[in-house]
């Protein structure tokens, strides 16, 4: 592979014209099928088989015209009077109308008729159910209990819901202008003196993304990158390519939607992940580089090395990375299958751009790729013993490796103290920014209606195997019976029969919120009992709705979490062991990822789960946080764990002792991995500043794992770890030494041919194989 690369890095280097010229054009040919084929987004976090989901299939087939939950386009508007009125008030009441009325001239908004004052809805519902309770000699009491559940007005009439559904068949057909010209209409009641906000599916939009954070970002990647060069223009270098890959492969995603059903944070992670690794990747080919133009004047020889060395380790790290978030289909849950690949193929590029595009444009550059000095550069030879932060760090660990290694292990494992209670949960409205006017609705609708409102569920009764069909209504009041014994339930009730009578449709209102734990017990209690229930009443039972879809998702997603961490690191264990022909520097290696992986998902459950330190209001994680940080982090941390540990083995090949070893590889890895990390944390941790909750916690969870890893674990526990091993660390059975092919990621081949030539005294060629 050394040798390949070598030929590819002089090739790009000599034909640098044609390398810009191409990558022109995958540019403008992408960017064109993005702007032609794209579809709109939409976040369908459906898992086929679960149970929810086989219970809305049957909704579907008892109830013919049901909407999928998830494609069902809602808007809800939640109108407030000012504090001592009510809605009923005749300013107010003028004020929702003509709210009303610009709702009904709204795009795409369907039946105009749909759209009712809250105060005239509720007397409505109200004299229709008691009606209803005459007719079939129920309870006025029950009749008034339901009404009240349903209303769209709460009992001191202050506070109104007006809903509709979108005139669409998904979520993703409702246009920005129909929900701008919605958004128009509440901020017109605003000022008419009512509180007034907004939700809904239909409402959902994109995320909005302001450049702030990956300016921030940029911003502190160029700091670095200038204090590690020592050259503007080199220090530029690495951002420049990192976002051609990064704008490579978000306009890939956007024209991939033309194929696959893609949520809206996947290029929001695509750009986090591809920007951070775009900028690594090139900053350690262009730092080797800077190293090899120390032993020849040749640039095309030493671009070729820089590629063949540097970027054999690119090419396995960005691997592991790919590998890592494509494995994410062995869990077959198809939305995060997608935001699998879709990183995966952006750390793709990442790794291509930083292959052919980088040398090609250090070939425009010539003279002047490191120009634009504002530091004398301390020349550091690989040869030389000299010392640096990088030997001195190393040698404090190694007087004394076991108080390091116990401190770092100490520090993790209180970290992951709060991992323990782990909570999984899809977002919501009642979990969004508290700035969003989706959370504010939220709120209003949980102070007036109850937190249980945004939580039901609907129970699917299925009647078609009754001996007698006039035997059904008696049927599904009997569940609605057993389903209102459950202390969680607030209220539950019959909400639909069809035409033949043989389904019921049943709405269930908890007594708790969404993303609360108590609400997925009750859910477990009902499911628990469904089958004695079936057989008392001869029906088929199903609860569905997007509470329980959700819900059903986030554990589905909680249960894959273990036996992927063991996929992933099962999968670290045998690269390494490719890499570094040895079984005690893997099993150190991949342990100390999961040290890191459990601290890193302690940390975040304290700050975003817990609301610790008050950065954000406490609520679940989302549910496919944690299993995609794993994927990610393991790429990243065997990044740290190759360009340092790879030195090592070098050194101690090349006759060092194993301690010497460990220093050697500190003298000429730490001040790299350092850079690297420091980019990749501030690249990740500007994300906090985006308002949706969601990418903050992505933000926080990745710049905090790759903090720990590279600095806690692959700088201080790794090489005290390896300080006791000493050489035990780079043993291997003989056999299995024999069965292992060779990575050769060091380019000991390059060395060795570099060697040859210098023995000889002529200009370095390419192998024979390479011609």
């Amino acid at each position: 592979m050394a040798h390949a690369l070598y030929r590819l890095g002089r090739l790009a280097h000599r034909r640098w014209p044609a390398f810009l010229i191409g990558w022109l054009v995958v540019l403008v040919a992408i960017g064109g099928a993005a702007a032609t084929m794209s579809q709109p987004m939409s976040d369908k976090f459906s898992i086929p088989g679960i149970e929810s989901e086989q219970a809305q299939n049957l909704q579907q087939e008892l109830f013919p015209q049901t909407q999928d939950a998830f494609d069902q386009a809602t808007g809800t508007v939640v109108v407030q009077a000012p504090e001592g009125e009510k809605l009923s008030d005749p300013a107010n009441s003028a004020a929702v109308d003509d709210l009303l009325a610009e709702l009904r001239e709204a795009p795409q908004v369907g039946d105009p008729e749909q759209f009712v004052n809250p105060v005239t809805a509720a007397a409505g519902l109200e004299r229709q159910m008691l009606a209803e309770a005459k007719k079939n000699g129920q309870p006025q009491a029950v009749a008034e209990t339901n009404a009240a559940a349903l209303s769209p007005l709460t009992e001191d009439g202050r506070t109104g819901l007006i809903q509709w559904n979108f005139d669409v068949d998904t979520v993703t057909d409702v246009e920005q202008s129909s929900r701008d010209a919605v958004t128009e209409a509440v901020d017109d009641a605003r000022d008419a003196g009512l509180t007034a906000e907004v939700t809904g599916t239909g409402m959902q939009g994109i995320p909005e993304m302001g450049m702030t954070s990956e300016l921030i970002g940029i911003a502190v990647a160029l700091l670095v990158l200038v204090l590690t060069f020592g050259s503007l223009v080199a220090a530029g270098l690495p951002i420049l390519t990192a976002l051609v890959g990064v704008g490579t492969g978000i306009l890939g995603i956007t024209a991939a939607t033309a194929f696959f059903d893609l949520g809206t944070t996947t290029p929001i992670l695509a750009s986090m992940l591809g920007l951070a690794v775009g900028i690594d990747y090139a900053l350690f080919i262009l730092s080797r580089y800077r190293t090899e133009l120390r032993h020849t004047d040749d640039r095309q020889h030493a671009i070729g090395l820089a590629v063949g060395r540097a970027g054999s380790a690119v090419v396995f790290a960005g691997l592991t990375v790919i590998i890592a978030l494509a494995a994410l289909a062995v869990v077959q849950i198809p939305f995060l299958t997608a935001m699998g690949l879709a990183a995966a193929g952006t750390v793709l590029v990442a790794v291509l751009v930083a292959l052919t595009l980088l040398p090609a444009i250090v070939g425009a550059l010539g003279t002047r790729a490191f120009a634009g000095q504002i530091r004398k550069d301390k020349v550091v030879d690989e040869g030389e013993h000299v010392d640096n932060g990088g030997t001195r760090w190393a040698r404090a660990i190694g007087a004394h490796p076991i108080i390091a290694a116990l401190v770092a292990v100490l520090a993790l494992g209180a970290l992951a103290v709060p991992a323990k209670d782990l909570h999984l949960a899809l977002p919501s409205d009642s979990t969004a920014a508290a700035d969003t006017s989706q959370r504010r609705a939220a709120d209003l609708i949980a102070d007036g209606f109850g937190v249980g409102q945004e939580a039901r569920m609907i129970v699917v009764v299925d009647g078609r195997d009754l001996e007698d069909p006039r035997q059904a209504p008696a049927a599904y009041g009997q569940v609605v019976e057993w389903l209102s014994g459950f202390d969680g339930v607030a209220n539950a009730q019959v909400v639909g029969m069809n035409e033949e009578g043989t389904g019921a449709q049943l709405l269930v209102t908890p007594k708790t919120g969404a993303a609360d734990e108590a609400t997925e017990t009750l859910l477990t209690d009902i499911r628990a009992g469904q089958g004695q229930q079936e057989e008392m009443t001869g029906t088929t039972i199903g609860v569905t709705g997007l509470t329980a879809i959700q819900t059903d998702v986030s554990e589905k997603l909680q249960d894959a979490l273990l036996p992927y961490l063991g996929v992933v690191v099962g999968l670290a264990f045998v690269l390494l062991m490719l890499v570094f022909r040895s079984l005690l520097v893997p099993l150190t290696a991949t342990l100390g990822f999961v040290l890191s992986t459990l601290g890193t998902v302690g940390a975040t459950v304290l700050i975003f789960q817990e609301g610790a330190l008050g950065l954000v209001d406490g609520a679940p994680l989302v549910s496919f946080l944690p299993i995609l940080m794993i994927g990610i982090v393991f790429g990243l941390a065997m990044d740290y764990q190759v360009f340092l540990v790879t030195r090592m083995r070098e050194a101690y090949v090349h006759g060092d002792t194993a301690r010497e070893a460990v220093v050697d590889g500190f003298r000429h890895g730490a001040r790299v991995v350092t850079a690297a990390a420091l980019i990749m944390i501030s690249v990740f941790a500007a994300f906090m500043l985006q308002p949706d909750n969601l990418i903050k916690s992505m933000g926080f969870a990745l710049a905090a794992a790759v903090l720990l890893d590279a600095f806690v674990v692959r700088m201080t526990l790794i090489p005290a770890l390896m300080y006791l091993m000493g050489d035990a660390a780079w043993s291997m059975p003989r056999w299995l030494d024999r069965l292992l092919p060779n990575v050769d990621v060091e380019g000991e081949a390059l060395t060795q041919l570099t060697s040859a030539a210098q023995t000889e005294d002529r200009p370095v060629e390419e192998p024979t194989a390479a011609r």
